[in-house]
């Protein structure tokens, strides 16, 4: 390459010098170097002299100067292309556009650089040729790197991993297809498979024709094309042929093709040869200036050929380079050149390079151009740090019929869309998975199914597959010794997620192992990296190891690892529910208990009645209030401030000691104590005791290396009858295994368990090669399985674990864990019964004395206890109320006849005693209480008593006085009369009583005196006519100074069918104490 810019240094013989002026100048030269016979040369040749014509019509651009354009044709070669480039330089050019090509471009560049001359170029975009080494060279379109992202963007769009490359062996390819594996890698993707082709000028159709035989042998069916039109043509003709544009395979295609298809659609001998390729172009966005121009082509072109973006960067390219020199000239700056010191006095023969001369103005001209900032027929033009302009954007087309269809959009801002960049650019970056979207495309073989990009190779023989010949836990992989045939969990899995593939999979299974014991899992995984296996297949654990020489699919079963050891139930006992709190805590809390009772026992009881009422009536309302707060229960209300602030504080402490308790007691009820102190795994790393592990498990390599334990203490078992025979005989103090394995051995062996927490998150998976899609596919097709729950199914067939036949549920919680719980509530239950029995037959001997009675005298006790049961069914108060009528029925008539015989005797000795004065007889004022009873003027016309009787002297509200809530419109009054002086032994019993017989008119009612006959049940009768019954009446006195009642006198009483007292019964006024007889009372002999 120096050697050929050399050459090109010694032809650039005689170049002609400006002479400084200071006007500006008449004339600016710029060279073009294009192979015009190609289809971008001539239409770069159209436009750029189109764009010459209108900057040279626009005296706003040069003003006065004139803009020449001299073009040379480069004919294909590169070497004669630089020699005959050169020779228009002598025209003293201030800018070049070109060269077509990037071999070109390396080469021209170096001299550029030395000149100082900038050279734009819109089809020589190789991405090597990068700002640093290259500094005047300007790149006006977007260079490679830009469409290579485009096809690795709708590679991964796809979802296809491998792609094969068909290039030409040029800068320009090479560059290309580095820069396209750089970006499938970021993707996840890669190049498997790269045909490289001869250069255009020696590229053959044979040669081709091998090349595309070699890869349609490949596994891979997405191909990529990049080279020029000629042999990109080429190569689609060929694979028609050979059967390769038809369904199954995915075509792209780079921005030669849609130049061909946009400039000379007849240049395709055979449009069937392209059909469902993908390919992109250049976009610009559609404008006034752009559909203007594209209306003068035809008459530019005369029809000759078609429009395509590139035309349009020419034309843009030619107003760069005026607008640039027109700020080089507004500034001030002049057009002219100077000798090179470096090439003076350089000559070899006829190679003068003195003549060779530098642009003075060119890196002032070179920095205008790159600070460039006009729209044009592209849209907006403008450059980065790089040089490459910004916002780079592309049409995706699909191949379809003699034409294509635009299926959706590039652009360097957003990447794929179905939406135009220019709408894109309002809006915020997105560049997501899920933004990106292309519409739908027609594929070769004329189908709109995605093809899958990927089939078996076709070398005629079925996929091998190896598969480990178990001795153990036959459920997961196992051969049927009669049919020979394999099967078990792993192998259903495999073959039902082989069913839901789109493709047929040949393969056959092959066994691994010599059936005595359970192979080696490593060395059957790496069989697959010396080819002489395609996969394998069973209980294989996905561990770091083996992700570095193979690919395995998505785990079907999660695999971690646990410790089984044996393990002993813990002992309960009655006083279990004491062991979470030690003596010391139990002692403080019920302290605290009693505390906060009596705390708020004193902050209560001067202003809340729940707190008062005799001493023992208090402690007890102290020990319920404080025991109470422990189920946040309480019966009495707090209403003071304080008393609620310490009430408060307390509940928050009660609520975390129950919670505490809780947590406590269910750990020491559910968790099992180990026998051998055997915790988990780290108990076990810090131990000495030896540890079970299964033959040919990648366990014994884990413990060894990323444990640290030593290989000295681990014990190959090989079957779940060792595995039990070495836990029992303490040979081995645990078992280090895979959950599935444990699962199964649980269940038959049950007097062991999992202990401590799994370890390693890993799975089960089947393993393929490194980069092959077949364990996509199957990864695939295992969620499906997942989703659908055919994957659950297998699993029950095969691993549904069965529990042990008569063993306890260890999460069960037995009897002997409560039984001092139920032996303290029973004891509880037995001896307050006991109390209460005891105060009831007491209160029953009490209230019932014992009479003689003919069946007591013929020793029967059946009416006693008859008695008993009856007074055991009562309620305390009727029991209370009948004992005490009874008590003062009794009392009563005594005392009636001890105070007529007191009478007597006072009669008698009156006469010799009036002198002195008896303390007895001694005239006493006393107050009783009676009742007024009346109708409220409201609801019914019924009028009744339900109950009467006396206070208790001293009451300040007896029962009798409240208001009966079976008849709220009868309104009860306490009253008080002044009764006359009475004895000693008059009893307040005999006071007088008032019952108002009511009617529905109030000035009607009665007053009844002298009631007698306590036993006779008396009734009231109310305006409906309904008895109601008015109970036992105590016999009253006189309250007047007549003389005592005649044993004649008439006795009120109440009958239901008697019309009430005419004339209503007053209590007269009491007399003095002086004129007051003494009382008479007279029983009467029978009721009536």
């Amino acid at each position: 390459m120096n050697l050929l810019g050399l050459v090109v240094f010694f032809s650039f013989l005689s170049i002609g010098r400006f002479s400084e002026e200071d006007s500006r100048p008449d004339v600016v030269n710029i060279g073009a170097i294009f192979s015009f016979g190609t289809i971008n040369g001539r239409v770069a040749k159209i436009a750029m002299n189109a764009a010459v014509e209108d900057v040279n019509s626009d005296p706003s651009i040069l003003g006065g100067s004139k803009l020449v354009l001299s073009t040379h044709d480069s004919n294909y070669s590169s070497f004669l292309s630089i020699i005959g480039g050169l020779q228009y330089m002598e025209t003293k050019t201030v800018a070049i556009i070109g060269p077509q090509v990037s071999g070109m471009a390396h080469v021209l560049s170096h001299l550029a650089n030395e000149l100082h001359v900038p050279m734009l170029s819109f089809t020589a975009l190789d991405p090597s040729l990068s700002s640093l080494q290259y500094p005047y060279f300007i790149q006006t379109a977007p260079n490679y790197l830009f469409q290579m992202t485009v096809i690795a963007d709708m590679v991964s769009y796809y979802g296809y991993r491998e792609v094969v490359a068909v290039y030409t062996d040029d800068d320009e390819g090479r560059g290309s297809i580095i820069a396209l594996g750089n970006k499938l890698a970021e993707r996840r993707c890669e190049i498997s498979y790269k045909a490289v082709l001869s250069p255009e000028s020696l590229t053959t159709r044979e040669e081709i024709m091998n090349e595309l035989v070699k890869v349609s042998m490949m596994e891979s069916r997405v191909i990529v094309v990049h080279a020029f039109s000629v042999v990109g043509l080429q190569v689609f003709e060929m694979a028609h042929k050979l059967r390769m544009v038809e369904e199954g395979y995915v075509w792209f295609a780079t921005t030669w093709l849609s130049t061909v298809l946009d400039s000379m659609p007849g240049y395709i001998k055979d449009a069937k040869s392209i059909q469902g390729v993908l390919t992109f172009r250049p976009h610009a966005p559609v404008s006034k200036k752009r559909e203007a121009f594209t209306s003068r082509w035809n008459k530019l072109s005369n029809g000759s050929i078609g429009l395509n973006p590139y035309g349009f960067y020419a034309y843009d390219t030619v107003w760069m380079i005026a607008n640039a020199v027109k700020v080089l000239l507004d500034s001030g700056g002049k057009i002219s050149f100077s000798n090179d010191s470096n090439l003076n006095g350089l000559a070899c023969g006829a190679l003068n390079f003195s003549a060779l001369s530098t642009f003075n103005g060119g890196s002032q001209l070179l920095r205008n151009i790159l600070h460039t900032n006009m729209t044009g027929l592209t849209g907006g033009i403008a450059f980065d740090s790089d040089k490459s302009v910004i916002r780079p954007s592309y049409d995706i087309l699909n191949v379809m019929g003699k034409g294509y269809k635009q299926i959706g959009y590039w652009s360097n801002y957003s990447g794929l869309s179905v939406v135009s960049p220019e709408i894109l650019y309002t809006k915020a970056p997105n560049r997501s998975s899920s933004n990106q979207r292309l519409d739908h495309v027609v594929w070769p073989g004329q189908t709109t199914v995605k093809p899958r990009g990927w089939v078996f190779p076709h070398n005629g023989r079925k996929l091998r597959i190896g598969v480990p010949y178990r001795v153990s836990y036959k459920a997961f992989v196992s051969k049927d010794e009669k049919t020979n045939e394999i099967h078990g969990f792993c192998i259903d899995i495999f073959l039902a997620a082989i069913n839901l593939l789109p493709y047929a999979v040949p393969h056959k299974f092959i066994l691994f192992g010599d059936g005595h014991k359970n192979p080696g899992y490593t060395e059957l995984i790496s069989m697959i990296t010396s080819n002489a296996f395609d996969a394998v297949v069973g209980d294989i654990a996905i561990v770091p190891s083996r992700t570095k020489i193979v690919d395995f699919t998505q785990p079907y079963i999660e695999s971690r690892l646990v410790v089984v050891a044996p393990i002993r139930k813990l002992n309960s006992s009655a006083g279990i529910f004491l062991r979470p709190f030690p003596p010391l805590m139990w002692g403080v809390t019920g302290a605290f208990f009693l505390i906060v009772g009596v705390v708020v026992w004193i902050l209560e009881h001067r202003i809340n009645d729940e707190f008062r009422g005799p001493p023992k009536k208090q402690c007890v309302t102290i020990l319920w209030f404080g025991f109470s707060t422990m189920f946040f229960a309480r019966r009495e209300k707090t209403a003071s401030t304080l008393g609620r602030m310490v009430l408060i504080i307390w509940l928050f402490v009660v609520l975390i000691i129950t919670k505490s308790y809780t947590a406590s007691l269910t750990s020491i009820l559910t968790v099992h104590q180990l026998a051998p102190s055997i915790r988990g795994i780290e108990s076990l790393i810090t131990s000495n005791d030896h540890i079970g592990i299964q033959v040919g498990s990648f366990v014994e390599n884990y413990l060894s290396e990323e444990l640290n334990i030593a290989k000295s203490r681990l014990v190959p078992l090989g079957s779940p009858e060792e595995y039990a025979d070495a836990l029992t005989r303490g040979r081995v103090a645990a078992i280090v295994d895979e959950r599935p394995y444990v699962d199964l051995f649980l269940s038959k062996y049950c007097m062991f368990q999992v202990v401590g927490q799994e370890f390693t998150n890993s799975g089960w998976g089947f393993a393929f090669p490194r980069e092959s899609s077949l364990a996509m596919d199957m990864s695939t097709a295992i969620l499906t399985l997942s989703e659908n729950g055919e994957l659950q199914k297998i699993r029950n067939k095969w691993l549904n674990t069965r529990t042990c036949g008569h063993s306890e549920d260890p999460n069960q919680l037995q009897l002997k864990s409560f039984w001092g719980l139920f032996l303290i509530c029973g004891l509880a239950c037995f001896i307050t019964l006991i109390v209460y029995f005891s105060l009831l037959v007491h209160k029953f001997k009490r209230y019932i004395p014992q009479e003689s009675e003919p069946s007591t005298r013929n020793g029967s006790k059946s009416p006693r206890i008859q008695r008993f049961l009856s007074f055991v069914n009562e309620k305390e108060e009727e029991s209370k109320s009948k004992w005490k009528r009874k008590h003062r029925s009794s009392t009563g008539m005594q005392r009636r006849e001890l105070g007529i015989d007191k009478q007597t005797s006072a009669a008698g000795s009156s006469g010799s005693k009036k002198s002195k004065t008896n303390p007895i007889s001694a005239p006493v004022t006393r107050k009783r209480s009676a009742l007024v009873i009346r109708e409220q003027p409201i609801s019914s016309n019924l009028t009744s008593i339900e109950e009467v009787g006396l206070g208790e002297e001293g009451d300040e509200e007896p029962s009798l006085f409240r208001k009966n809530s079976k008849f709220p419109h009868l309104e009860v009054t306490p009253v008080s009369a002044t009764l006359p002086p009475a004895t000693e032994t008059a009893s307040r019993e005999d006071h007088a009583l008032a019952v108002a017989l009511l009617t529905s008119d109030p000035s009607q009612s009665t007053l009844a005196e002298n009631v007698s006959t306590p036993e006779l049940p008396t009734t009231v009768t109310s305006s409906s006519h309904e008895p109601i019954p008015v109970t036992d009446m105590e016999v009253p006195f006189t309250p007047s100074p007549s003389p005592p009642l005649a044993e004649s006198s008439p006795i009120v009483t109440l009958d239901p069918n008697q019309a009430p007292i005419s004339s209503p019964i007053v209590m007269p006024d009491p007399a003095p104490p002086s004129s007051i007889a003494p009382i008479t009372v007279t029983p009467p002999e029978a009721p009536s």
